[in-house]
């Protein structure tokens, strides 16, 4: 009996799959950059692990100690949720910061690839006035 899973049969998938996901990583680091540059910090920072988190914490006014939250997720289960939690946070600030309704921040938990490219080519600006020294959200 033949099995299902032949050579031909896996190269087709991993084809399959690198055909859908890369264009759609391609242009989340494409947004990414473009919302990156209207925060007035530097799009290639997108590229670099690490600095990049810290860079976007910068873009949400938190401190620098902030993107140590998201490492939380080296704790089992209890981090993941830490990380889930703070995600959601940051999403509905990052909304805010560019003038969008809290539905929005909703919007970039769930299909941040395409609402993130909403913010980086729509008529939004970045305005850092727009929270308060100390707000979670």
């Amino acid at each position: 009996m033949e099995s299902f899973f032949t050579m031909d049969t896996l190269i087709a998938f991993a084809m399959a799959s690198l055909m859908f996901f890369v264009p759609i990583i391609l242009i989340a680091i494409i947004a990414m950059w473009r919302v990156f540059t209207k925060a007035g910090q530097p799009g290639w920072a997108i590229l670099i692990p690490f600095y990049n988190l810290y860079v976007y914490t910068q873009i949400l006014k938190r401190p620098g100690w902030w993107m140590l939250l998201y490492f939380a997720s080296a704790i089992p289960v209890i981090g993941y949720i830490g990380v889930l939690f703070v995600s959601v946070i940051d999403s509905l600030r990052l909304a805010k910061l560019f003038g969008k309704p809290s539905a929005f921040g909703v919007g970039l938990v769930f299909l941040g690839f395409i609402f993130m490219s909403i913010l980086a080519f729509g008529g939004s600006e970045y305005d850092e006035s727009r929270v308060l020294e100390g707000e979670l959200v």
